[in-house]
């Protein structure tokens, strides 16, 4: 009998290659999106990809009705959650909407699958909740201390799931804390498409290698670093879309708490990245050096060899591919799924 799982956010940049690799795969989705920082258009490129179309519920996950409905209709087997806010500078600015979407929908979540009896769950983690870290690479046994509402929204949901398994031995739980997904598929049908000024780096590059931006702001040049500028763990939102269905299957087999980096284990500096992204594009990126960010590491990476034991997964495609994949998405989609 097919699987069905249940994908929240799963229009989303990283929801959206995930339920590709889902699709590929043989699972059934239904997938729970209110839009909020996604286009129904992805849906259309999910179905062009893998030729089978979703379920789709648009709807908020703080709704429980909504959430209940989708339990009565489908036998979910799993929930892979990837629906959450996940902008630092707006978690500062709004930390109660971070709270409300970030910790309460997981807990409203939590809740009605508990009340129908489905105790298998994914969790969208981040990197952000190690804060900036002592020492890298980082480890999953390195202290928590979060630095922004977003990263302590992620750090409380965890905490959440968390205790829900020491009370029932019967769940299993996945927290997978990853750092920077870039690229896109290969087809170019589907990609990241943020809503207003980016705040990761790869889609600022992209928009202004296609000329929707005049330059690129590099925020800080005097960090500790080789060259100054801020070094991060960048990994092909594929590899990351794979280690979801890894982590998803282990959960379907075995009852537990798992707790994952996933990453490709190498940081690459804010100039390694224009630079290689110019190579991949043939296209020059202009930049400005500003001031730096209040609460950014100067290094940020993982270490991912837990992830390689337990679910044989390692992030396979290098940075020129991330490049080339990331190019190929923004070049032929311009004004991203609006054009």
């Amino acid at each position: 009998m097919v699987m069905k799982i249940l994908v929240t956010g799963g229009i989303g940049y990283i929801g959206s290659h995930a339920c590709v690799e889902l699709l590929e795969a043989g699972y059934e989705l239904v997938i729970v999106d209110n839009l909020c920082n996604s286009s129904i258009i992805a849906l259309d490129k999910i179905t062009l990809i893998t030729g089978i179309r979703p379920t789709l519920i648009q709807g908020n996950i703080c709704d429980r009705s909504i959430l209940v409905d989708v339990f009565r209709s489908h036998e979910i087997a799993a929930v892979i959650h990837f629906a959450g806010l996940k902008s630092v500078r707006e978690s500062v600015e709004s930390p109660l909407s971070y709270y409300e979407t970030n910790v309460y929908g997981t807990v409203v979540l939590a809740g009605v699958m508990a009340e129908f009896g489905c105790r298998n769950i994914i969790f969208s983690s981040s990197a952000a909740v190690y804060g900036d870290p002592a020492a890298v690479p980082i480890k999953e046994c390195f202290p928590l201390k979060a630095i922004n509402p977003y990263g302590s929204s992620k750090l409380v949901a965890e905490g959440v799931l968390r205790d829900l398994y020491i009370s029932d031995n019967a769940w299993s739980v996945g927290l997978l804390r990853y750092f920077n997904p870039v690229g896109a598929h290969k087809s170019g049908l589907i990609g990241e498409d943020p809503n207003g000024t980016p705040n990761n780096l790869m889609p600022f590059i992209s928009q202004v290698a296609v000329g929707r931006r005049d330059k690129l702001l590099i925020y800080g040049d005097d960090y500790p670093t080789p060259d100054g500028t801020g070094v991060r763990d960048y990994l092909h939102v594929v590899d990351l879309a794979v280690a979801h269905v890894r982590a998803m299957e282990h959960a379907l087999k075995s009852d537990g708490l798992l707790t994952l980096n996933l990453g490709t284990g190498r940081g690459y500096s804010v100039f390694e990245m224009v630079k290689a992204f110019e190579v991949a594009s043939g296209v020059s990126v202009p930049y400005e050096i500003v001031e730096r960010r209040a609460g950014d590491a100067a290094e940020c990476y993982a270490d991912p060899s837990l992830s390689e034991k337990i679910l044989a997964w390692t992030a396979e495609r290098p940075l020129e591919e991330m490049c080339e994949d990331h190019w190929r998405w923004q070049s032929k989609n311009p004004a991203g799924y609006g054009g």
